[in-house]
């Protein structure tokens, strides 16, 4: 069968067509090196510092949806029909400044100003969003950016006095957008795409089922949804992955169901548009999820990537484990559906075929009394990785304690429910005592190891504190058990 060769994007004002694309250039290095765009900034390479944020924009149920990613991690054969907006292309006739580069200079935003333009480029993408930002979503736009010289005060103030120098409706990307949508919907592929060199080949299916025949042809390909961590594998580990089967691109794994009883999302949806899915199913989660990462990062990542990674420090597997959460898995066989914690094996081996892939996760809704909470501790707030993550699930019938999923990422090799806790909380009371017990009975559910991120004891120690926190959080009684002690770490 005959496949298109080459990928096709807009970059800036310019469409571009490429052949023999390497699977593992990322979207930084064609910038800089080929295009001398050079604008965009090298600073961590592995999507933490946000100097080489960039806009994609991209046709996503029908319309162009434009966001923010980290140039660094993103590979370039992934933009395949998408429209890549770097600083340069912010200048306006006769090289006048964008309204948040000026807003930027008058309100002093800058002073080494290598990180700079990704400042720009991720205030630009959030006043096109949301022209009167609050100040929340100001600092939550800006996770993904580090600065080490200005202390931020100066950078949001230029993002609230954006409107002071132009409005969104003005700016090209919007005054342009229908024109922009149709020269998208005129370059998107209408078969498999295949290109690359034998020994770094990317592979973008059509669909799922495409994506299936590409696996059982290719069982040992690597799958690439967000890049968000395997691009780590090759700008810092420089570790061989082809052929690279690219998944981002697809429809069918992108949708976002809501039943009577569960939510369900397809594997290829990025953290940014289940957000507000999962914050009106499962309001516990809307914090949470703001510290997965930073901004270009939820756009990029996949919760399907997440769990198919199998890391046991990934943020959504202790949560969706507590809710109690399926996973479907899927190839040329058919599928086949298994709850999510029996999905992690061990460290690094999950329960997954290699011609399999993550098709979507299933959700069960909250049922009358359900008592849930997640929780995240990490040595940075923000766009930092969990020391230890928590999902707690707690139903309470009559006062009295009827059931209990409590899940740990950073305690085992694997993402994994505390059944020694759970006993000690079923039929008990709601009350202290029991949950004292629960914290106490931790110690025999896990033996967690130490690395750079949190020792062994401090590991054993946050995870009962955390239960002290849950039911100190939840508890209506307001009565002497509210002095129940939460013990230090050392």
């Amino acid at each position: 069968m005959t496949h298109q060769t080459a990928i096709r994007f807009l970059l800036n004002g310019e469409e571009k067509t490429l052949t023999d694309v390497k699977a593992t250039q990322t979207l930084l290095d064609y910038l800089r090196i080929e295009q001398r765009l050079t604008g965009t900034k090298e600073g961590c390479a592995e999507g933490d510092c946000g100097a080489c944020t960039v806009l994609v924009g991209r046709l996503y149920n029908g319309a162009l949806r434009y966001e923010t990613v980290n140039a660094c991690i993103r590979f370039l054969a992934s933009l395949n029909g998408c429209h890549i907006v770097t600083i340069e292309h912010l200048s306006g006739p006769n090289g006048r400044l964008h309204p948040v580069q000026e807003a930027m200079v008058e309100h002093h935003g800058s002073q080494c100003g290598f990180c700079t333009p990704g400042f720009v480029m991720s205030l630009y993408a959030l006043w096109m969003e949301k022209p009167e930002p609050t100040e929340t979503e100001v600092e939550t736009a800006l996770q993904g950016n580090l600065c080490r010289c200005t202390g931020y005060e100066p950078i949001i103030k230029a993002a609230f006095a954006v409107n002071e120098y132009g409005t969104p409706a003005h700016d090209y990307l919007n005054a342009e957008r229908e024109n922009l949508l149709a020269q998208l919907s005129a370059i998107q592929p209408e078969g498999r795409i295949e290109t690359g060199p034998a020994d770094d080949r990317a592979i973008l299916p059509h669909s799922a089922e495409d994506l299936a025949q590409v696996l059982a042809d290719n069982p040992k390909a690597t799958i690439v949804a967000g890049s968000t961590d395997v691009g780590l594998w090759v700008t810092k580990f420089m570790r061989p992955i082809s052929p690279v089967v690219f998944v981002n691109h697809l429809e069918d794994l992108k949708a976002i169901e809501t039943s009577e009883d569960a939510l369900t999302i397809g594997a290829g949806v990025t953290y940014s548009e289940c957000e507000a899915a999962i914050s009106a199913a499962f309001p516990h989660l809307e914090e949470y999820w703001n510290r997965i990462a930073g901004w270009q990062v939820r756009n990029m990542g996949t919760i399907g990537g997440n769990i198919a990674n199998g890391s046991p420090i990934g943020d959504t597997p202790p949560v969706l484990i507590s809710l109690g959460a399926e996973v479907t898995l899927q190839s040329t066989k058919g599928q086949r559906t298994l709850p999510l914690e029996a999905f992690f094996i061990d460290y690094g081996k999950q329960d997954r075929a290699q011609e399999e892939f993550v098709a979507s996760i299933r959700i069960p809704l909250p049922s009358e009394g359900q008592i849930d909470a997640a929780y995240k501790v990490s040595k940075r707030r923000d766009e930092d990785i969990s020391a230890v993550a928590a999902g707690f699930s707690v139903v309470v019938e009559n006062g009295k304690i009827t059931s209990a999923n409590l899940a740990f990422g950073g305690m085992a090799a694997t993402p994994k429910r505390a059944a020694k806790a759970e006993a000690a909380l079923v039929g008990n009371r709601w009350c202290s005592e029991a949950f004292e017990h629960a914290a106490d009975a931790i110690a025999e559910d896990f033996t967690p190891l130490s690395d750079w991120r949190a020792s062994a004891d401090y590991r054993a120690c946050v995870a009962g504190n955390l239960l002290r926190r849950f039911y100190l959080e939840h508890d209506n009684s307001q009565g002497s058990d509210a002095d129940m002690p939460v013990r230090l770490a050392v």
